[in-house]
């Protein structure tokens, strides 16, 4: 975009900075080529503050007659409200695929469109299961969600946080320690402890249910924990840290991390440092029941009435998110604090944020709340899903079985590995798709579809370039003349890699990975076209060495864009 921009600056007596806004890469069209950039001459005269202003369209076409053709723009024109420019076919090609090879996977980042962004600290809080009860859908969206939204922040720059705020603490930790005592192995839990302590939760709730004494063990097992039992909390502590143990293992097949994992149990103290501030500010209200709230509206609107303790003095999962999120202010001092969770938590984080705010902390307007919708119908094989890793058994299996009935699948150095890579794209791809907060009907059969708009798609396109670049090698790509590329097929790829940084933008503003998954499904189809007709086997030197340009230059932009959705590109498929 800059010879643009500048060009327009020089031209039209404007600092860059006031048309950053104003100018936008025209989306490709199927229809007849199009010209490469537009003006919007309704935002630019925004900036001029003319009260006066005439009609949009007879200001367009009086700049576009002001404007002259030259060796950077070819072609002047207008559309609705715009003036359009064509560039220089050579210099477009040139700059393109310079700027595409140059900025390797910084390409787009480096855009006018993020100069000048503030480095932020920004936490993320996402995935965030429940120790020993089930990882259910909800916590594969948060996980794959969160993952894109810190992924991308980082690109630009910002200093990211990822935590992973478990549930591991709580009356199910009652009915656990007890469980275990009675049903528990030592051995299972070595050995897969998520499995183990589901069983145990699950068999110990259905004995609770007939057994009044195991329920009152229970109990009274969850109060040694809270008052600091050093037996009891032996025994949690190695529930939790042999399952997280066992998290980072899968989540590293996800190709996720963290930074940090906390938990609900971090803050039993400081929840209560919490309540006698909610007190002391004279928030606090008793209710007949024993309980304490803290109503909101102020005139006793139920539906604003938040439950921030328990008749018996415990916490509540909203005391502990206010201690949380106070926690982590003192530690991070961050810019933008983002929690990635269901939209059925939308209340509870407005009102987390609504009571931050009235205890005075002025920061609660930095904390935002990225809802996602519902998926229905996720099972796998063994039925409904329990554990993650039942989810990426099933994408790896399924994708082994597609894999096996092509025939160059043989090859491959590493099957199991290239099945899962592809099939968590597949996965990735279906949920990000649509708007984040829709809910969706889950299919695996239009998962692993092989034909259409999939994640096997982008990972086709991707090892197919890829195989392009082994089978011609490096040595074409010395003798590289840019008239090579004047064909319209070639010229719709450069336009749409023109418009890399838009898409970047837009996302990050909206935090919707959308945007780019279309960019990259379109990308991909440009380039199955380009690969038909753009042969490079028997063509001349100089013309093979550009396409291979070309290609190579859309498979480094395939691969970032994928990287930054939490997708591991392969070579070979």
């Amino acid at each position: 975009m800059h010879f643009i921009l500048n060009w327009l600056s020089r031209v039209l007596d404007l600092p860059p900075e006031n048309l950053i806004k104003s100018i936008s890469a025209i989306p490709i069209s199927r229809k007849e080529e199009v010209a490469d950039f537009q003006l919007c001459v309704d935002s630019l005269l925004e900036n001029n503050n003319d009260h006066s202003r005439p009609d949009i369209q007879v200001q367009a076409t009086r700049l576009a007659e002001k404007l002259k053709c030259d060796t950077v723009v070819s072609e002047i024109s207008t559309g609705r409200g715009t003036v359009n420019f064509k560039i220089n076919r050579e210099l477009l090609t040139k700059t393109v695929l310079q700027q595409v090879i140059n900025d390797g996977s910084k390409y787009g980042l480096k855009s006018e469109l993020f100069s000048g962004l503030p480095q932020k600290k920004i936490v993320i809080e996402f995935s965030s299961p429940n120790v020993a009860k089930k990882f259910h859908v909800g916590h594969l969206r948060s996980t794959i969600i969160g993952n894109f939204i810190a992924n991308l922040k980082e690109a630009l720059g910002h200093q990211v946080t990822r935590i992973n705020y478990l549930g591991d603490w709580g009356m199910q930790f009652g009915l656990l320690g007890s469980g275990f005592q009675l049903f528990g192995y030592e051995e299972k839990l070595q050995s897969n402890p998520l499995q183990h302590l589901f069983e145990v939760y699950v068999q110990v709730n259905k004995e609770a249910a007939d057994d009044k004494n195991i329920a009152k063990s229970a109990h009274e097992f969850f109060q040694r924990l809270e008052l600091g039992d050093t037996q009891a909390l032996a025994l949690w502590q190695k529930f939790r840290d042999l399952s997280i143990e066992e998290y980072v293992r899968i989540y590293k097949r996800l190709g996720v991390h963290f930074d940090e994992y906390s938990g609900e149990s971090f803050y039993r103290e400081k929840s209560q440092e919490v309540l006698k501030l909610l007190d002391s500010k004279g928030l606090l209200q008793k209710t007949v029941k024993g309980t304490a709230i803290v109503d909101l509206s102020g005139n006793g609107d139920p539906s604003s009435i938040c439950t921030v303790m328990r008749s018996d003095g415990t916490s509540l999962y909203a005391t502990r998110d206010l201690a949380a999120a106070i926690d982590r202010m003192d530690k991070y001092n961050f810019d933008t604090m983002i929690y990635v969770t269901d939209k059925g938590q939308k209340k509870h984080f407005q009102q987390v944020f609504q009571m931050l705010q009235i205890m005075g902390y002025d920061w609660a307007e930095r904390c935002q709340h990225v809802p996602f919708g519902v998926v229905q119908g996720m099972k796998t094989r063994r039925g409904n899903v329990t554990f993650l890793e039942d989810v990426l058994n099933e994408i790896r299996s399924r994708m082994l079985q597609n894999m096996a009935s092509i025939k160059t699948t043989k090859e491959l150095e590493n099957p199991q590995q290239t099945a899962e890579r592809v099939g968590l794209a597949a996965l990735i791809i279906q949920d990000f798709r649509g708007l984040l907060l829709s809910d969706y009907q889950f299919s695996w059969d239009r998962v692993f579809q092989s034909r259409g708009d999939t994640g096997v798609f982008l990972q086709y396109t991707h090892a197919r370039l890829h195989s392009l670049e082994e089978t011609f090698g490096c040595g074409y790509l010395n003798d590289f003349n840019t008239a090579c590329l004047q064909d319209p097929q070639s010229v719709s790829i450069l336009q749409h890699l023109l418009r890399f940084d838009e898409v970047l933008c837009r996302s990050s503003q909206d935090l919707q990975p959308r945007h780019i998954v279309s960019y990259l499904l379109t990308l991909s189809h440009l380039a199955a076209m380009a690969h038909k007709t753009l042969l490079i086997k028997d063509s001349p030197p100089e013309v093979a060495g550009a396409r291979l340009h070309l290609f190579r230059a859309v498979r480094s932009v395939l691969a970032n864009g994928m990287k930054l959705l939490g997708i591991t590109p392969v070579c070979r498929m």
